[in-house]
C-alpha cells in the first residue's frame, strides 16, 4: 500500500487535495481535503438580515446568483412574503443564465481539456481532441467564449451585473423590463440556441431532449461522425475509455427543486434511492463535524442549531468541509441528481443500468443545458412588462427561514435565525459540501471519497488521469464548500 496526494487541482474553483491509498494499481481508500477556511457564516452573525443579500453572493464568483437566490428565499420565508409572477420568472431567468453558463464552462474549459493530455496520445481520437479542447489553445475556447459572453447579456439586462448582483430580493427582482428588452432577450436566446445546435449538439435541442434511453443515445451518436459536434466527441471518447465504469457509486440523490418552489418547480424536488423516488423531508438534514476542523460540542447538529467555530488542531479532522447527511445517509447532488429526480427517461435509464458514474454525470449536465435553454425561451415570452416585479414586507424582530435552491453543482441551502432584528445564526450547506464531505461519526465516506475507490492508477502517475476525471465529473466549487 502506498500513499499518493493529488492536488492542488487546476481548472477547479478553490483549493482541493485528495489523499489516496493505492494498492495493486487502484485506489483503495480516499480522503478529500478542503484546505481553506473562509468563515462567511461567522461574518453574518449580528448583521441586519438584509445584509445576507450582500455578503452571501460574495461566497463565490461563479455561482453567486445561486447564493443570492438561497438568501432571498430564506429571507422571504422569514418575512412570509411571496413574489409576483414577474419576479419569479425574472429570478428564474437570472438563475438559469448563471447555471447554464456554468455547465457550458465546465464542459468546455474544465472537463474536456483533460482528454488532450499526452497520456491519451495513442488513441485515434486524440489529434482531434487536442485541436479542439487543448487548454487555452483549442478551437473550442474560440467558439464558446464569445457565445457565452453574448448569452451573459441576459444577466446584465435582468440583474444589472454579474457576479454579485444585488437585484434579487425576497419579494422578487428590483429590475423590471420593457417590451423592447423582452424582444432583445428573445434574440439573445435565439443566438445561443444556434450555437448549441451547431457546435455543442449538432442537432435541434428538442431532438436531444427527446432521447429516452442509452440505446437511443448511442444510435443518435452514430448518425454522424464524432467530430460533427462536441457532445458526439464526448460520447465517442466516453465509449472508448468506458467512462461509465469510472467513479461509480450507488445512486442516492437529492434535489431541492429548481426554478420555482414546491409543485411549481421546473425540476422536481425529492430523493432517489434504490430505483425509487420519495419526498424530501429537509428536517432530516444534519451536519457532522467529527472529521472537520471545528470545535466540538454536538457532533451532529441540525442547520438551525449549527455552529462554525474553527479549530485547526481538532485531532480527528482532515478538512474544513463538514459532513452533511440526510437521515444519516450520504447524498450526491448535481445535474445527475436533478434529472433523475425529475424523471427524465434517458438519465433514469443510465442510472438504472450502472448507477452514478462519470459518463452519466456529464450526459445529465449537457442534457440540462438543452432543457433549461428551451424553458428560458418560454419564460421570456411569459414576462408582463407592465406588471409588478417586486413586493416589499418588513422583517420581524424574531423569525426563522430556510432558503433552498439548486445551483449548477447541486442542492444549496441557507438556514437563517433572526433575534432582536439581527442575524442570530446563519448556516449554509453548499452542493460541494454534500459531494466532497468527509467521513462522518459512523465512518461513512462522502460521495467523492466513495467514487474514487477503484480508480486506476498507472505506474509512475503522480496525478492519475482517472482521478482527475472523477473529481471534475462533480464540477466542484470549493470556495462554496468552505464558505
Amino acid at each position: 500500500m502506498s500513499r499518493l496526494i493529488v492536488g492542488p487541482f487546476n481548472r477547479v474553483e478553490g483549493d482541493v487535495e485528495v489523499k489516496l491509498d493505492v494498492a495493486d494499481g487502484a485506489v483503495r481508500e480516499a480522503r478529500v481535503v478542503s484546505p481553506l477556511y473562509r468563515g462567511f457564516e461567522r461574518i453574518l452573525l449580528g448583521k441586519p438580515p438584509d445584509d445576507a443579500l450582500v455578503y452571501a453572493p460574495r461566497i463565490c464568483g461563479i455561482c453567486s446568483v445561486s447564493q443570492s437566490v438561497a438568501a432571498a428565499h430564506a429571507l422571504a420565508a422569514a418575512q412570509e412574503i411571496s413574489m409576483p409572477a414577474n419576479g419569479r420568472t425574472a429570478i428564474n431567468l437570472i438563475h438559469a443564465t448563471e447555471n447554464v453558463a456554468d455547465h457550458l464552462t465546465h464542459f468546455y474549459l474544465f472537463f474536456m481539456p483533460d482528454f488532450a493530455r499526452d497520456s491519451y496520445a495513442s488513441h485515434s481520437w486524440y489529434a482531434d481532441t487536442l485541436a479542439r479542447f487543448q487548454a487555452l489553445k483549442g478551437s473550442a475556447s474560440q467558439d464558446v467564449l464569445p457565445a457565452r459572453a453574448q448569452f451573459m447579456h441576459m444577466m446584465g439586462m435582468l440583474a444589472g451585473k454579474w457576479p454579485h448582483t444585488l437585484g434579487i430580493r425576497p419579494g422578487g427582482s428590483t429590475r423590471s423590463v420593457t417590451a423592447n428588452e423582452v424582444a432583445r432577450m428573445s434574440g439573445i436566446l435565439a443566438a445561443f440556441r444556434r450555437f448549441l445546435e451547431l457546435r455543442l449538439f449538432g442537432d435541434d435541442l428538442e431532438r436531444v431532449i427527446e432521447i429516452s434511453n442509452e440505446d437511443e443515445l448511442a444510435a443518435w451518436a452514430d448518425e454522424k461522425p464524432a467530430d460533427s459536434s462536441d457532445f458526439r466527441r464526448f460520447l465517442h471518447i466516453s465509449k472508448s475509455l468506458e467512462l461509465e465504469k469510472l467513479g461509480q457509486i450507488e445512486p442516492l440523490f437529492m434535489s431541492y427543486g429548481a426554478y420555482g418552489d414546491g409543485t411549481d418547480a421546473f425540476f422536481a424536488r425529492g430523493v432517489y434511492e434504490a430505483g425509487g423516488h420519495t419526498q424530501l423531508d429537509h428536517d432530516e438534514i444534519w451536519e457532522d463535524t467529527s472529521s472537520a476542523w471545528y470545535i466540538g460540542g454536538e457532533v451532529r447538529t441540525a442547520p438551525f442549531d449549527g455552529a462554525t467555530l474553527p479549530d485547526p488542531e481538532q485531532q480527528d479532522g482532515y478538512t474544513w468541509c463538514k459532513a452533511p447527511r440526510l437521515g444519516g445517509k450520504v447524498i450526491e447532488v448535481g445535474a445527475l441528481a436533478r434529472q433523475t429526480i425529475d424523471r427524465h427517461p434517458l438519465v433514469v435509464d443510465l442510472v438504472s443500468r450502472v448507477g452514478s458514474n462519470v459518463h452519466a454525470r456529464v450526459v445529465a449536465r449537457l442534457l440540462e443545458i438543452a432543457r433549461v435553454v428551451s424553458a428560458m425561451e418560454e419564460w421570456v415570452r411569459s414576462l408582463e412588462p407592465n406588471e409588478a416585479f417586486c413586493l416589499h414586507s418588513p422583517m420581524p424582530d424574531t423569525a426563522i427561514g430556510i432558503g433552498l435552491t439548486e445551483a449548477a453543482r447541486g442542492s444549496l441551502g441557507h438556514w437563517l435565525k433572526v433575534e432582536g432584528g439581527k442575524i442570530a445564526n446563519y448556516q449554509i450547506i453548499a452542493p460541494t459540501t454534500w459531494n466532497f464531505s468527509p467521513r462522518d461519526e459512523d465512518g461513512q465516506p462522502g460521495a467523492l471519497e466513495q467514487a474514487l475507490v477503484g480508480a486506476p492508477v498507472q505506474p509512475g502517475e503522480t496525478e492519475p488521469v482517472a482521478v482527475q476525471h472523477i473529481v471534475r465529473s462533480f464540477d466542484p466549487c470549493l470556495v462554496c464548500t468552505v464558505h
